[in-house]
């Protein structure tokens, strides 16, 4: 019978995401220099070119990020002239952040990205699609956990 150490790193899944994800960050990065973003502002475009206008609240929930994360993220990117900061007319506590012209043309320039990044992921589509899947179910079965 074989006796499996189970406090080994190679049998810890935290571990293997983590070093999958420094991977992954790593393998973004030359690509999202050309466009002049790091990862998580390409993460805060992407929520963006997915719906432009979108409240500061809605963003932080979309990306799971706290204000305090999210905001000089947001500053980055007005500084670059890719997103714009407005009060809600309605409803002065709220901002909404729009994309500038600049902002929305950035998005035919990372069209590449994602279809590079599942060629080097070295699975199949299927494969990719089943990960991608499975990684949601296990984050929202750990959110609900705590």
């Amino acid at each position: 019978m074989v006796v499996t150490d189970h406090l080994t790193l190679d049998e810890q899944l935290c571990f293997q995401l983590y070093a999958a994800s420094r991977a992954m960050t790593a393998t973004y990065r030359p690509k999202l220099e050309q466009l002049g973003l790091t990862y998580p502002q390409y993460l805060v475009m992407l929520a963006l070119w997915e719906r432009d206008g979108r409240s500061v609240g809605d963003l932080s929930a979309a990306l799971a990020l706290d204000s305090g994360t999210l905001s000089p993220l947001l500053k980055r990117l007005e500084a670059a002239g890719l997103i714009e900061r407005r009060r809600a007319a309605a409803d002065e506590r709220r901002v909404d952040i729009q994309l500038t012209e600049h902002g929305r043309g950035l998005r035919s320039r990372a069209r590449c990205i994602p279809p590079e990044m599942a060629e080097a992921s070295g699975l199949s589509d299927d494969e990719f699609t089943e990960l991608r899947k499975a990684l949601r179910r296990l984050t929202d079965s750990l959110i609900s956990h705590h």
